[in-house]
């Protein structure tokens, strides 16, 4: 147990202390090869068309889309789960 923790301890230290130096030289593909090649043929960049990057929008679209998925999955649990499929038995052989 103290084993685990010692190599829990030094993954947390060597994380905090130099992966934010090595994070800083990267950049994202927006900046490296979608904006080279905008400029390259003569786009500039624009603001996207929805801002998700103001208040809880982003959060509220998740929201939705979890609620969505899992009130589809609720319904359709037995489906998926338990029910027979169509022309099957139990142990397997299809009826026609």
């Amino acid at each position: 147990m103290v084993r685990i923790a010692t190599w829990l301890l030094l993954t947390l230290l060597w994380m905090g202390i130099f992966m934010p130096v090595f994070a800083a030289d990267w950049a994202g593909v927006d900046e490296t090869v979608v904006e080279h090649y905008a400029e390259e043929y003569g786009r500039s960049a624009r603001d996207p068309y929805i801002n998700t990057d103001q208040g809880d929008l982003l959060l509220f679209v998740f929201t939705l889309a979890g609620a969505a998925g899992g009130f589809i999955a609720g319904y359709n649990w037995r489906k998926f789960f338990v029910e027979e499929g169509k022309g099957e038995s139990r142990k397997g052989e299809v009826h026609a």
